[in-house]
């Protein structure tokens, strides 16, 4: 890891094009003792909410997280967004040493405007992979190497429990050398997401 200094005397990490922007003390609803970091690589900022004093321990709780508006903050109920990212929080706020990324990789990586398309053609009756390729994407264009390398280089941890039923999110953390266990988050199905869920586990392989 290297460092520099910036015009205005702030100390920039950077672990291999990712840069620390910042860091704050941030009291939630999981705990009083918990820091925000704000990270910045060649593509997107990538915001960690920590817990604890995690730093160079093991086996710490890890969830990564890929924005989505329409879960996460709307309520949708076209998807299990929302309810995993609120399950993975009540977990978390009974773990002492937690780890919770937030990323900005909206519709699998597409973009927000590209998901609504994207919605239009699943009510077509296209599913969620074929709505995305019909739309000239990759399946999943998220990528997760910048998480990879701030869980070992920067906080300097080698083994985590991870919250996620998506074996490619495992396997790309697994490539900056963690020990990956892996903790499925399972959440009910409604009928407005029983596709949408079985897609994820004939087609993606998910844990579900």
């Amino acid at each position: 890891m290297q460092s520099k200094q910036t015009d205005d005397g702030v100390k920039k990490q950077i672990i291999e094009g990712i840069e620390l922007i910042d860091q704050i003390n941030l009291p939630t609803s999981m705990s009083s003792q918990t820091k925000f970091y704000l990270f910045k690589d060649a593509k997107d900022v990538i915001s960690v909410l920590a817990k604890g004093d995690v730093s160079g321990k093991e086996n710490v709780l890890v969830r990564v997280h890929s924005e989505c508006l329409f879960g996460d903050l709307l309520g949708s109920l076209r998807c299990d967004c929302g309810k995993q990212l609120e399950k993975a929080k009540k977990i978390m706020k009974v773990e002492p040493l937690t780890l919770l990324f937030y990323l900005g990789q909206e519709g699998r990586g597409i973009g927000l405007e590209n998901k609504v398309r994207a919605y239009k053609l699943q009510e077509q009756g296209h599913d969620t992979l074929d709505a995305n390729t019909l739309l000239g994407f990759k399946a999943d264009m998220r990528n997760y190497d910048s998480v990879g390398k701030i869980i070992s280089e920067f906080f300097k941890i080698k083994s985590i429990r991870l919250l996620t039923n998506n074996p490619k999110k495992i396997e790309e953390i697994k490539k900056a050398a963690i020990a990956v266990k892996q903790i499925p988050l399972i959440t009910p199905a409604n009928k407005h997401n029983r596709k949408y869920l079985t897609t994820k586990k004939i087609r993606f392989g998910h844990t579900i």
